[in-house]
């Protein structure tokens, strides 16, 4: 079993909910049950599928959600271009893409 809360991987992955957190309440009120909902649910997901994943046995197990936070990750990045897409952002309010 491996210490999470050493892993610079999950350090990194807190920070991320923070700022993402903070991006998500510059979204219009009108997306708080669509795009806010699920782009705060992607970005938790991250450090918590590393930190679930670092709880087991096999080098196998904890990769395979790595490879779940990383689908996350990706899940994040999509909500957020389209939130620039839909002009709801702009690349400045997005310093991490």
């Amino acid at each position: 079993m491996r210490d999470f809360r050493k892993l610079d991987v999950w350090n990194d992955a807190r920070k991320l909910v923070k700022e993402i957190y903070l991006i998500s309440k510059q979204l219009p009120v009108t997306e708080k049950y669509g795009l806010i909902s699920q782009i705060n649910r992607c970005v938790i997901s991250i450090p918590a599928n590393i930190a679930e994943g670092s709880a087991k046995d096999s080098q196998k197990d904890f990769i395979r959600f790595l490879q779940i936070s990383l689908g996350s990750a990706f899940e994040l990045e999509t909500h957020l271009i389209l939130c620039m897409d839909l002009e709801f952002l702009n690349k400045e309010n997005i310093l991490i893409i």
